[in-house]
């Protein structure tokens, strides 16, 4: 483009006056492209915040609402209705009513809509049919309260915004490419956002986090308030079937089964994951089948699909609405009270326009009634009236003295409807009944007024019907959760193997005719020592040259304090050798260390890598000297303190070293890794936060239960995933106690047991209670005396009763796998853990409240008061009621544990009361 088109002329006095209003093309561009851009914002991408809708989806709406008649309505009609006003062709406008009728909220749907879990598309819009629900006819359309403007064409009219009632752009969410800005607005739970327009009048700001209608799980931690910035992390839900097959049962929003499981198979092509094959069950519920590769850990693989799938996205939300024609950004909760406020104000249009119309049908049924009631209609006048002008003239004398009855002045409209009556109409007026319409109006009247006056308590009334009417089966899909950071170095599966070639100093996966190193993954960084003792972090590659003569290779793993490396160097300038212990923890990547003091010449004489900071003992042979009685001498790793890297060590001897043997392996001289559970995370860590579960080394297990009696043993891989339902976790003791109650389907009976949980292989789920249909466990506790509270049923009116029983008197350590004893010869209405007591002798027994709770043993020297001549063979036992009594087992003949005898005082005072059978037993009447 040449020079001059760019170059503003300015006409000298010899050149035609037309030059003078040229305009630079660079001008014309940019006013287009500010037009352009506007019209994009405004009329196409972003929603308005009154009504929280785009242009197509107001205009789709407002020609379904002109359309209704209870009856479905063909997409195609609706569609082709909608381009009376909407300018961008049917496609558009197809898509955009879809989007609605997916949401499930202002659309009633008939036919095949497609489903966004799945990514199925809809039929074609001859096929599907369309009709307002019931909740936008409640919420969204008055006619009296919308502003209009004309249609593209002008030949039609259309809203400017919907008054809508409801904060329909949170509830439904909305997203949007424009020119020069985005917006994306995340859906939010339909109840909550009534609750929190409720809590936004009551004077509390509402503090909303979004809900998808996909589920799954969000960490909404860093939501931001929906504020550009903020981020939101979605996670699939995962469950474990079994230790082959994990099962997705939701999936992240904005994501689909197909792109899901696209996403994994992608994983597993790239060696990220391992997995035998992948299954798409999902029907009206997701269920996508995996099923994991022999030796698959389900933990680190669930994990990795976190990683390195779409079972896992981030979500950056950009909340942008327009207001007042322009883009304006703000938050989410700002916006639910400017949506609120706006509620407000359009429910005061409406009581404001009710009581309008309310006093205009008062002003009109009075001014009918005196008109009659006085006769006016057949007034001289008034019949020999020739003009409307004379009429007017006539009423308004003769309604003079009625004037102060009226709330507004009487107009000439007024008459005209007065004189438009017919006269059977008149003749035939009902007083009575005119009175009566007139005396509720008022009532009505002042009903309105009444809310205009409590406005805010009306508002706030107005969004608990709409909770009620409109909220059943709408609750939060989405669980909350905070999530952990998936390091993707330490669940990546070990796809590539890595060999090392020690004299070259080469490294690398395609050195495949060199030493074996270790299998690792592609992701993973390495760590080398050599001789000179000098050591590096580098990525893994096909060949990288790390430095000749390679000590030691192994796969790095940043933040590790308990591998110990174990080290002997001899000092190039001095000869001295120095031992020394030290951890690497952070470092440069592709940046050498120096383990000696640096001087040239320095040379590693032993090294060893140690996993769990092992310290061995090593034989230090010396080279002969004539000075040196001793040539040999033992040397203790364990006896040197674990220091920095840099650290110069202790001299070990400033003699020249032959060579160095190991004489006996180290065993760890580090403490137990301490283990923390987060009941937030529901993940493992060694970083203290959540319930200390204990030092944790070499076979050590945890012991988790499950609400439905299942528990399993496991290692203390921090990796692990850990069941919602779980009731119990800490470190397992095989030697301790644990005391349940439990319901035994079969025999419905409460049942009570004391074991220790069986020493089972690892990853291995077994039940501690019965496997009859309708079993369940009540309670477990691990204390030394448990005390319980029991409700019970007794005799034949069923009379409630409440008894404290102590689990450790009504039966000894059982097997794992037994039934265990009834709690109560009575029906059990109800069981709750009230003590549990440590000290298994300082505890005393909870008083018996019913002499059938209370069993005691009579000695031979007390049966002699009934009986001075008992049977040769007698085993005495007799019920009575006393403070002073042990309480045992409801049921004597399920009783396990002997009861000491307790001498007992009491008088007989009628011997008739006692009863003797011929087993010897004695009882009370």
């Amino acid at each position: 483009m040449s020079d001059d088109l760019h170059t503003e002329h300015t006409p000298d006095s010899n050149e035609d006056n037309t030059l003078h209003n040229i305009t630079t093309l660079d001008g014309l561009y940019e006013n287009w492209f500010l037009d352009y851009a506007s019209y994009v914002i405004l009329d196409r991408a972003v929603p308005h915040i009154n009504d929280g809708l785009k242009p197509v989806q107001r205009r789709i709406l407002h020609s379904l609402k002109e359309m209704d008649d209870g009856r479905f309505n063909k997409a195609a009609n609706v569609i082709g209705n909608t381009m009376k006003y909407h300018p961008h062709g049917d496609a558009s406008i197809g898509d955009a009513m879809v989007q609605i009728g997916q949401k499930n909220l202002l659309i009633d749907c008939q036919g095949n809509w497609g489903d966004p879990v799945t990514g199925d598309s809809a039929a074609a819009p001859r096929y599907i049919e369309a009709r307002l629900s019931k909740f936008a006819l409640d919420v969204v359309f008055n006619p009296d309260t919308t502003d209009w403007q004309a249609s593209y064409d002008g030949r039609n009219r259309e809203p400017i915004t919907l008054p809508v009632k409801f904060p329909l752009l949170l509830a439904q969410g909305a997203e949007g490419i424009a020119v020069g800005l985005a917006t994306k607005i995340l859906p939010h739970n339909f109840i909550e956002l009534l609750d929190a327009s409720i809590a936004w009048l009551q004077g509390v700001r509402p503090n909303l986090v979004p809900d998808f209608p996909t589920g799954g799980m969000a960490d909404t931690s860093a939501y931001n308030e929906g504020q550009r910035g903020g981020r939101v992390r979605v996670r699939a839900k995962i469950l474990e079937r079994d230790k082959k097959t994990l099962v997705i049962t939701e999936i992240p929003f904005t994501t689909t089964t197909g792109s899901l499981i696209d996403s994994v198979i992608s994983a597993n092509d790239k060696g990220k994951i391992k997995i035998k094959k992948i299954e798409d069950n999902t029907a009206r519920d997701v269920e996508v089948v995996i099923h994991l590769a022999p030796g698959i850990s389900p933990d680190v693989t669930i994990d990795a699909l976190y990683a390195f799938t779409d079972c896992e996205v981030s979500i950056s939300p950009n909340t942008c609405v327009i207001q007042d024609d322009k883009p304006r950004f703000m938050s989410v909760n700002d916006m639910l009270a400017e949506s609120t406020n706006k509620t407000r104000d359009l429910l005061k249009q409406e009581l404001d326009i009710r009581l309008k119309e309310l006093m205009e049908k008062i002003f009109f049924s009075s001014l009918l009634k005196i008109f009659i009631q006085e006769g006016m209609y057949k007034h001289p006048d008034y019949e020999g009236s020739s003009t409307f002008e004379l009429v007017v003239e006539v009423l308004n004398r003769l309604f003079e003295p009625f004037f102060p009855l009226f709330y507004r002045e009487i107009l000439p409209e007024d008459y005209k409807r007065l004189i438009d009556k017919p006269m059977s109409s008149i003749t035939r007026f009902d007083f009575k009944k005119t009175d009566e319409q007139i005396k509720n109006l008022e009532a009505e009247i002042k009903q309105v007024k009444h809310h205009l006056k409590y406005l805010t308590e009306y508002t706030i009334a107005w969004f608990e019907k709409l909770k009620e009417k409109y909220g059943k089966d709408r609750g939060r899909k989405t669980e909350l959760r905070t999530f952990d950071k998936v390091e993707a170095t330490q669940v990546a599966l070990a796809n590539i193997k890595l060999y090392m070639n020690r004299e070259d100093g080469f490294i690398g996966s395609g050195l495949k005719k060199d030493e074996f190193v270790c299998d690792c993954s592609d992701i993973d960084e390495i760590i080398v020592f050599r001789a000179d003792g000098k050591f590096m972090v580098t990525k893994v590659q096909d060949k990288v040259f790390v430095g000749k003569e390679i000590l030691h290779a192994a796969v790095f793993k940043k933040n590790d304090e308990r591998t110990v490396y174990n080290m002997i160097y001899k000092d190039g300038q001095s000869g001295v050798s120095y031992i020394k212990r030290f951890s690497v923890t952070g470092i440069t990547r592709d940046k050498e260390y120096d383990l000696t003091k640096g001087t040239k010449g320095s040379k590693v004489l032993y090294f060893t890598a140690n996993p769990n900071g092992e310290a061995e003992i090593v034989n230090v042979q010396l080279k002969p000297h004539a000075k040196l009685k001793k040539l040999q001498f033992d040397e203790d790793f364990a006896t040197i303190a674990i220091k920095g890297r840099g650290s110069m060590g202790n001299m070990v001897t400033k003699y020249p070293v032959k060579k160095i043997l190991l004489k006996s392996k180290g065993v760890s001289t580090l403490a137990g890794r301490k283990i923390w559970y987060d009941e937030i995370l529901k993940r493992l860590n060694a970083d203290g936060r959540g319930k200390y579960l204990g030092e944790f080394d070499g076979d050590d297990r945890i012991l988790t239960l499950l609400s439905n009696g299942l528990y399993e043993l496991t290692n203390f891989d921090l990796n692990n995933h850990f069941d919602d339902k779980m009731i119990l976790i800490e470190k397992y003791d095989p030697a301790k106690v644990y005391a349940v109650v439990h319901y035994e389907g079969k025999g419905k009976n409460y049942m009570v047991k004391r074991f220790v949980f069986e020493n089972t292989v690892v990853g291995k789920q077994t039940s501690i209670i019965s496997d009859e249909a309708g079993s369940k466990l009540i309670l477990l506790s691990g204390a030394a005396q448990p005390v319980v509270k029991v409700e019970q049923l007794k005799g034949k009116a069923l009379t409630p009763e409440t008894v404290e029983l102590n689990l450790t008197d009504l039966i000894d350590v059982k097997g794992m796998k037994a039934m265990g004893n009834r709690l109560s010869v009575h029906p059990v209405k109800s069981v709750e853990l009230i003590a549990e007591h440590d000290d298994e002798d300082d505890v005393p027994d909870p008083a018996p409240d019913s002499v059938e709770d209370t069993e005691i043993v009579i000695t031979p020297e007390e049966k002699q008061v009934a009986d001075p001549e008992p049977p040769a063979q007698q085993t005495p036992a007799a019920s009575v009621k006393s403070n002073e009594l042990e309480e045992t087992a409801a049921n004597p003949t399920e009783q396990t544990k002997p009861v000491q005898p307790k001498k007992i005082d009491f008088e007989i005072t009628n011997p008739d009361d006692l009863d003797i059978d011929d087993k010897g037993q004695l009882g009370l009447f």
